[in-house]
C-alpha cells in the first residue's frame, strides 16, 4: 500500500506548552507534538501544519487568540529572517526562565544528574548591543522580501552585506541596523556597503565562488579599541587601497584595519595570512586590570561585561588557596589561565590554535605573570601520561570546550589525574551533561550556575563544580 501523503491542515486552539532545544515552541494537538516557529509557552493559537516528519509536525502560527504573559514585541525590523535574535518575542525574563530549563532538563535527562545544587540564572546586563564581534558576509544574491518579489524584475540592487538567512548558504539578508553590537559597527558596515556599490565592486557569489567582497569583521573592546577585518577574494592591489584607505579615512577611531586576501571556497581565515593595512595588529581586552591581546583569529567571549562574571564564577567555584597546580584546557587565548593565575601556584595551559597559544605566551608576558606554560595541539594528544609525568597531576582542571564538549579520550585521563575539583565551563548543556555522566563515577556535582551571555538567542554558558567522592 502506497504511503499516504500528508495535507497540511489548521489545528485549533492549540496551548503553547514549552519550548525545544533549538528555540522553537511546542504545542500539542490530539495526541500529536507539533514545534512553531515564533510562539511562547502560554499562547493560544491556531497552528498551520504545513510539515510532518513520522510522528513529529511543523508548523507556523495562523491565529493568535490569547498571547502569553512572556511574548514581546519584536525590535528589529529583520526578526523572522535573520537567525540572529530567535527570541525577541520572548520578554527577557521568559527568555532566562526557559534557558535555566535547557540546563535542568539537559543535565536530569542526558546527565541522570541531580540539579539541586542550581542557582538562579544570572542574566545579562546589557540585552542589546552586547557582542563584541561581528561577522558579516558579502554577496550578490540578497534575500528579497515579499515586496522585493512583487517588484523583482524591475530590482536595481541585488547585492547585500548582512547575514545568512537560516539553512540558506548562498542567501544574504542586506541588513541596516544590527541590534547586537554598538556603534560605530552599524556605521562602517554601511559606509563600507554604499563604497562598494558607487564604486561597483563585485560582492561574492557563494555558489559559483567568484567576486571580490567576500566579508567584514568588525571587533570592539572595553577598552574603547576597534578592530576591523575586510576580506577580499583576489589580490587586487589598487582596489583594495581605495577600500582601505575610504575606510581609514571616515572612521579614524580604528585602531586595527586589516585586510586577508582569501581565495579558498570557504570562509574560514585560521589559515590565511592577515595584512596590517593601518594600525595595530590587534586590540586590548582588560578585565581587573589583567589586559587580554586579542588579535584576528584569537577566540574571546563574545560578551565581554558577561565574560567578567562568568570568569569570576569559575574562579569562585574553584575556590583556591594559592597553592593549586592547575590545568586550563581549551584555554584560547590564556583568558581564564591568566585570570586566575595570582591565585595559585601554576597554570598550564592546552589549545587546538598555535596562533592563540602564542596571544596567551604574550597575555602572560605583558601582565608580568610567570607562572603559566601554555601548549598547542589536539588535547587528545598532549594531555598524555608523558605530559602529566612531566608537569605533575592538578589540583584542580578548569574546562572550557567548544560545543561539541571534551573528547571520550580527555574525559577519561581527567579521571585518570583525579583532580580535587573540576570546573567545567560550557557553552553548550547537552553535551557538557553527556560529560558529567562520564565523570559521575568519581566525581559529584557541587555547585551549578548558568550564565546569559547570548540575550535574543536560545544560547546559554553553564559552570559546574565538580568535586572527587
Amino acid at each position: 500500500m502506497a504511503k499516504k501523503k500528508f495535507e497540511p491542515y489548521i489545528a485549533e486552539g492549540v496551548e503553547i506548552v514549552d519550548i525545544a532545544h533549538d528555540g522553537r515552541a511546542i504545542g500539542r494537538h490530539n495526541d500529536r507534538v507539533i514545534f512553531v516557529d515564533k510562539a511562547v509557552p502560554g499562547d493560544v493559537v491556531d497552528i498551520n501544519v504545513t510539515y510532518r516528519r513520522r510522528q513529529l509536525f511543523e508548523g507556523k502560527v495562523d491565529v493568535l487568540h490569547k498571547p502569553s504573559e512572556y511574548r514581546a514585541q519584536p525590535f528589529c525590523e529583520h526578526f523572522g529572517i535573520c537567525g540572529g535574535c530567535k527570541w525577541q518575542h520572548l520578554t527577557y525574563e521568559g527568555q532566562l526562565k526557559y534557558k535555566q530549563k535547557q540546563v535542568v532538563d539537559a543535565l536530569e535527562r542526558i546527565g541522570g544528574l541531580s540539579t539541586e545544587t542550581l542557582t538562579p540564572i544570572l542574566g545579562s546586563e546589557k540585552t542589546a548591543y552586547y557582542r563584541n564581534k561581528m561577522e558579516f558576509t558579502f554577496s550578490n544574491k540578497r534575500w528579497l522580501t515579499e515586496e522585493d518579489m512583487d517588484n523583482r524584475h524591475n530590482l536595481e540592487q541585488t547585492e547585500a552585506l548582512g547575514f545568512h538567512v537560516p539553512q540558506r548558504f548562498d542567501k544574504i539578508i542586506d541588513i541596516e541596523h544590527c541590534y547586537l553590537q554598538q556603534d560605530p559597527s552599524n556605521s562602517i558596515r554601511n559606509a563600507v556597503r554604499s563604497y562598494a556599490l558607487e564604486h561597483k565592486l563585485e560582492f561574492y557569489d557563494l555558489k559559483e565562488h567568484h567576486g571580490f567582497l567576500r566579508n567584514l569583521i568588525i571587533r570592539t573592546a572595553s577598552t574603547g579599541e576597534l578592530m576591523v577585518i575586510v576580506v577580499f577574494a583576489r589580490n587586487d592591489e589598487d582596489t583594495i587601497n581605495g577600500l582601505m584607505n575610504y575606510i581609514d579615512n571616515h572612521f579614524p577611531q580604528i585602531t586595527s584595519l586589516l585586510y586577508i586576501v582569501n581565495q579558498k571556497r570557504n570562509d574560514t581565515i585560521f589559515d590565511q595570512e592577515v595584512i596590517t593595512f593601518k594600525g595595530n595588529d590587534h586590540i586590548f581586552e582588560e578585565m581587573e586590570g589583567i589586559k587580554f591581546k586579542i588579535s584576528p583569529k584569537s577566540f574571546y567571549q563574545t560578551n565581554s561585561e558577561q565574560a567578567y562574571n562568568l570568569y569570576k564564577i569559575a574562579r569562585n567555584f574553584a575556590d583556591f588557596k594559592g597553592d593549586e597546580l592547575v590545568y586550563d584546557l581549551y584555554t584560547g587565548a590564556g583568558t581564564i589561565a591568566n585570570f586566575v593565575a595570582r591565585k595559585v601556584k601554576q597554570v598550564i595551559g592546552v589549545e587546538y590554535v598555535p596562533d592563540a597559544i602564542e596571544d596567551a605566551k604574550i597575555n602572560s608576558a605583558i601582565n608580568g605573570i610567570d607562572n603559566t606554560l601554555f601548549y598547542a595541539g589536539d588535547m587528545k594528544d598532549v594531555l598524555n601520561a608523558e605530559f602529566i609525568a612531566q608537569h605533575g597531576k592538578p589540583d584542580v582542571v578548569i574546562t572550557d570546550p567548544p560545543r561539541a564538549g571534551m573528547h571520550a579520550d580527555v574525559v577519561a585521563r581527567i579521571n585518570e589525574m583525579e583532580p580535587e575539583k573540576i570546573v567545567y565551563v560550557s557553552c553548550n548543556p547537552a553535551t557538557q551533561a553527556r560529560d558529567l555522566a562520564l565523570l559521575s563515577e568519581k566525581y559529584e556535582v557541587a555547585k551549578i550556575q548558568s550564565v546569559d551571555m547570548f540575550p535574543q538567542t536560545i544560547h546559554v554558558e553553564n559552570v559546574v563544580l565538580l568535586k572527587r567522592k
